[in-house]
């Protein structure tokens, strides 16, 4: 079974690559778009922060903050995905 701790690194790593993605694609002509990036780095953000708690803490904090870290990461991955569809 993977760390938490590994599994909040693998969440960020993905959400990395998916943000790369979008920003070769991404137009930063469209507002709309522009303001639910955004709020979606804040949330990336968020996630990282989260991890860095992770990093510190044991036991069963460690599972709260990954149970939130993936709720966060989901918020953040189905942005990007409502994002690319309207590009």
């Amino acid at each position: 079974m993977a760390e938490p701790i590994d599994e909040i690194n693998n969440l960020i790593e993905g959400l990395k690559q998916q943000r790369d993605n979008l920003k070769v694609q991404f137009s930063l002509g469209r507002a709309e778009l522009r303001e639910e990036w955004e709020e979606l780095e804040q949330k990336l953000e968020q996630l990282r922060s989260k991890a860095n708690l992770l990093r510190r803490e044991t036991g069963v904090a460690s599972r709260n903050v990954l149970e939130a870290a993936k709720l966060v990461a989901d918020e953040v991955r189905l942005g990007y995905e409502r994002i690319r569809r309207r590009l």
